[in-house]
């Protein structure tokens, strides 16, 4: 555990042409190819069809793709100095949800905008890291040592996770958390710390046991034992299994998986698309998506090392653990090693939200690879 600090050189905002030419074209590269075999596997999710979900995704991506560039052009200094009010905007948005929220598969997570469905859970995922940088970026080491300073930034996670618990929504409400804690570890908080945080929620989990829906309680017994219910609550993770195992090495070949194209495998264009991949791939296929996501993972990491700014490094390591917790989450829960929580694979799986909210990280990521050699005071 350390601090970073920042290097003592006189900064110089670059040019637009400067942020043109110094775009890292590699990591976009990755992006690009992601995106592109998750609207491929799509299509084949749809038997051969480019509606209903590839071509909405291939739109949602383009407008994605837009908001990554224009995020990657803006200077870092303007997503600190509004870190706190996209923070509040994003709690009030969560607060709206609980009010008005539309309702879907039985979960009160969305806000209907007449065009698409908006999912502030995933604002919060952006908001949270730029909120919380910009804090520690102002916060002298000894008051993030201390119990006390911890107050305040701890308030800031524990809230608007409440507010995603109750949608209800575990597996995000737990990437908020993990996300922070990543930060709060990488900030310099000490390990004693962590451990007493851990103790007391294991302490606290027969209590939290209680407070579960039904639905919730169903999905941790069928991690423990997915045959107790396999028409019923295992039903997914069992099929799952079975696609995963029936791709073999090399696997069954585009839009010839057969538990997908004959409906067995549910959700298979969003949380269970990465088992259809690996049944059409095989494991040559599912290995190169999890190097693809490795890839970018670690160029978001690099990028962080390379910023000369506090606030640069934390919102870069920040959103990459964000995405790794994306990537990882997704991954276990379909290969049956976590509960299946719902947490989809980013660029794969289908949605809207959550391409947007994924864009927009890599794109502040790109903007602090940039703007790397900006020097930004304390506050």
């Amino acid at each position: 555990m350390y601090k970073f600090y920042e290097t003592s050189f006189k900064s110089q905002t670059p040019t637009l042409k400067e942020k043109l030419q110094n775009l890292s074209f590699s990591y976009i590269m990755f992006i690009l190819l992601l995106a592109s075999i998750g609207i491929l596997m799509l299509y084949s999710a749809a038997n051969g069809n480019w509606k209903p979900w590839a071509l909405n995704q291939g739109l949602r991506f383009g407008l994605g793709f837009a908001v990554m560039i224009a995020f990657a052009l803006t200077d870092i200094r303007i997503f600190m100095r509004y870190a706190y009010s996209f923070y509040f905007v994003a709690l009030i948005l969560l607060i709206v949800v609980e009010v008005t929220g539309h309702i879907g598969m039985g979960a009160q997570r969305w806000i209907n905008l007449g065009f698409m469905k908006l999912q502030p859970s995933e604002l919060m995922k952006i908001a949270l890291v730029l909120a919380l940088a910009r804090y520690f970026h102002s916060t002298p080491l000894q008051t993030i040592e201390s119990i006390k300073g911890l107050i305040v930034p701890g308030m800031m996670v524990l809230f608007p996770a409440f507010l995603v618990m109750t949608q209800p929504d575990l597996g995000t409400a737990l990437m908020l958390v993990f996300t922070a804690g990543a930060m709060f570890f990488v900030v310099g908080v000490q390990l004693w710390k962590f451990g007493v945080v851990i103790l007391t929620a294991i302490i606290c989990m027969p209590i939290a046991w209680h407070f579960l829906h039904d639905y919730q309680k169903n999905r941790v017994l069928t991690f423990l034992n997915p045959e107790r219910d396999p028409l019923g609550a295992g039903y997914h993770i069992i099929q799952s299994k079975i696609a995963l195992g029936s791709g073999g090495v090399f696997g069954k070949g585009f839009l010839n998986g057969t538990q997908s194209h004959l409906n067995f495998l549910p959700e298979k264009h969003t949380d269970f698309i990465f088992t259809m991949l690996s049944e059409e791939f095989g494991l040559i296929g599912a290995s190169f998506i999890i190097i693809l996501n490795f890839l970018i993972i670690a160029y978001s990491y690099s990028f962080a090392l390379k910023s000369s700014s506090y606030f640069g490094k934390l919102v870069a390591i920040g959103l990459a653990t964000n995405f790794f917790f994306y990537v990882f989450i997704n991954t276990a829960m379909v290969l049956g090693l976590i509960p299946v929580v719902g947490i989809p694979l980013p660029l794969i799986s289908y949605g809207g939200t959550v391409i947007l909210s994924v864009m927009a990280g890599f794109g502040i990521i790109l903007s602090v690879y940039i703007n790397r050699n900006i020097n930004i005071g304390k506050d």
